[in-house]
């Protein structure tokens, strides 16, 4: 294989994916940027390509030679799983969640995933989620009304974490009261999908929440079989009877995931956005001014810290890109934190501009596997920052340094201490 340069981890020039990395990525992928536009990294999924560059990385995920079907190595390749597979049992367990991982519809392909993505699009229709807006402004309302500004709070978990689990439970037509489970389920899946380099440990907890996560979907079919509704698990049943999604376990993973994704990205789109807002006054204060920038200032957080820092596909046909050969099977990880900031899409990349118009992000993917529920993440954006700014417009960040996930995949914080001044 003609790889271009090999960056190992401890070479003089590489840039760690390290603890300051974790905190802040920007400078390091500025020196990845600089290195190259396909680099090796043996430190990355035990060995991947990292693309950096907008038009490489929309190109990747465009083109079709690159795949999205890469659970399978992903998986079976993190160090200690094998010395952890002590029985038959044991092995029957990581392989249904491969399986399960793997029917869901971001890790599918071709017509399989126009199939299982049209199943699914109903419940996203522009029209739909427009509807919904009065039920997020309603359950945003619900949890600002009970905070003490004055008093200080912080706004992750306070606002953040659980707004997006009620939106897409109010959605699926689940039960809040099970909201502390999805929240727990939804935090081993981040920490295992979201790493670097997975531990073994990481697997089995994300192993043990998304098997729960099916668990308690299955327990809710039967009723739902009998009297549906107009919820998204009524209608991904009704498009398995007519035969869009299979009756091996697809429509469970289909909701599984979507219990994780539409918490967990929402949630980090929800801190980082309040939080860049609040160390860039001058740009809270143009939207106390004038609050109809809000859709164009949404967009320009997206870009400028972006709740999902990168994704993943395997090279399905071997191909060259800038001089150096993927081969078949290799797997390619696209910095989309990156290609945000690529000086060649963006005029000053790392200056935050709320009124900047020029570029198009790729926080919500490109081309086929494009966010399915991107409406749905940039209508609780706007309800929630809208409302804490009519609410809160002298709101202040109560740490200087507030602390991050640590997951370099799934860029949020861990608390945002606040208070009215």
């Amino acid at each position: 294989m003609n790889r271009m340069r090999d960056f190992a981890p401890d070479a003089p020039d590489a840039a760690p994916f390290d603890a300051a990395f974790l905190h802040d990525p920007y400078p390091t992928y500025r020196r990845l940027r600089a290195a190259g536009p396909v680099l090796w990294r043996d430190d990355v999924f035990q060995g991947a390509w990292v693309l950096t560059r907008h038009a490489d990385i929309e190109l990747a995920l465009r083109d079709p030679r690159f795949s999205s079907q890469r659970t399978g190595g992903w998986v079976k390749r993190i160090p200690g799983v094998d010395a952890s597979l002590s029985g038959r049992r044991a092995q029957a367990g990581l392989d249904l969640f491969q399986r399960l991982f793997g029917s869901a519809m971001v890790f599918l392909d071709g017509a399989d995933h126009q199939r299982v993505r049209k199943a699914m699009a109903a419940g996203f229709h522009p029209t739909l989620i427009r509807t919904l807006r009065a039920d997020v402004e309603r359950l945003t309302d619900e949890l600002l009304d009970g905070l003490d500004a004055h008093a200080g709070f912080d706004f992750i978990a306070e606002v953040a974490r659980p707004l997006p689990s009620r939106v897409i439970g109010l959605m699926l037509g689940i039960d809040r009261e099970d909201e502390a489970r999805f929240m727990a389920w939804s935090d081993d899946l981040a920490a295992f999908i979201g790493a670097l380099q997975p531990t073994a440990d990481q697997l089995r907890a994300a192993q043990r929440s998304l098997l729960q996560m099916v668990r308690y979907f299955d327990a809710l079919l039967p009723a739902r079989r009998a009297s549906p509704g107009t919820d998204l698990v009524s209608r991904l049943l009704q498009a398995e009877a007519a035969g869009e999604l299979r009756a091996d376990g697809e429509l469970l993973a289909q909701c599984a995931m979507l219990l994780f994704a539409g918490h967990e990205t929402t949630r980090n789109l929800l801190g980082n956005g309040l939080y860049t807002l609040l160390t860039h006054p001058d740009a809270w204060a143009r939207l106390r001014a004038d609050e109809d920038g809000m859709t164009l200032a949404i967009r320009e957080l997206l870009r400028y810290d972006s709740p999902v820092q990168y994704t993943g596909r395997r090279v399905a046909t071997e191909l060259t890109l800038h001089g150096t050969t993927l081969g078949r099977g290799d797997l390619v990880i696209a910095l989309i934190g990156a290609a945000n900031r690529d000086p060649e899409r963006f005029a000053d990349p790392d200056t935050f501009d709320i009124t900047r118009r020029a570029g198009s992000h790729l926080s919500f993917g490109s081309g086929p596997h494009v966010c399915i529920g991107a409406g749905l993440s940039l209508l609780e954006a706007d309800v929630v920052l809208r409302a804490v700014l009519r609410r809160w417009p002298t709101l202040r960040m109560l740490d200087a340094a507030p602390r991050w996930n640590g997951i370099a995949g799934l860029r949020g914080l861990a608390a945002l201490p606040v208070s009215v001044s």
